[in-house]
């Protein structure tokens, strides 16, 4: 990777709704991604909840972006993850996880990895950017 990309990683620690960070964030990264800087999110404490599958918004009156999340990798952003501790601590597994795009040879579906904190800090200490939402 060239030293002219900028690695930038995002961490989502709020729940999905209730507050306008998750989906403000969800933007600013589709942006970022367009501007070919190396994209990592990770989902920990609370913001694990962005990521379990058939949410349904409508009691809310607002639009889920559970959808939006299952681009993520035509956005050439692959590199998601999801803290193990913050899941478990949430009663959720890998099967409540989205779908965040498919694997263009096999078509197979791609969920985010998960990781524990000690991965996490290491990836952290990489980066020349990290937004937290």
């Amino acid at each position: 990777m060239s030293d002219d990309i900028k690695k930038i990683m995002f961490t989502v620690r709020n729940a999905p709704h209730g507050t306008i960070y998750v989906y403000e964030g969800l933007e600013v990264k589709l942006i970022m991604a367009a501007y070919d800087a190396d994209i990592s999110v990770v989902f920990m404490d609370d913001g694990v909840y962005a990521l379990k599958q058939g949410q349904n918004t409508d009691e809310l009156g607002i639009k889920g972006f559970e959808k939006t999340y299952g681009v993520f990798v035509d956005y050439e952003i692959e590199n998601v993850f999801v803290d193990k501790q913050s899941m478990e601590d949430r009663g959720m597994t890998v099967d409540d996880l989205l779908v965040i795009g498919e694997d263009e040879d096999t078509e197979a579906p791609i969920k985010p990895k998960v990781v524990d904190a000690a991965e996490i800090a290491a990836m952290m200490a990489e980066q020349h950017n990290i937004m937290s939402f």
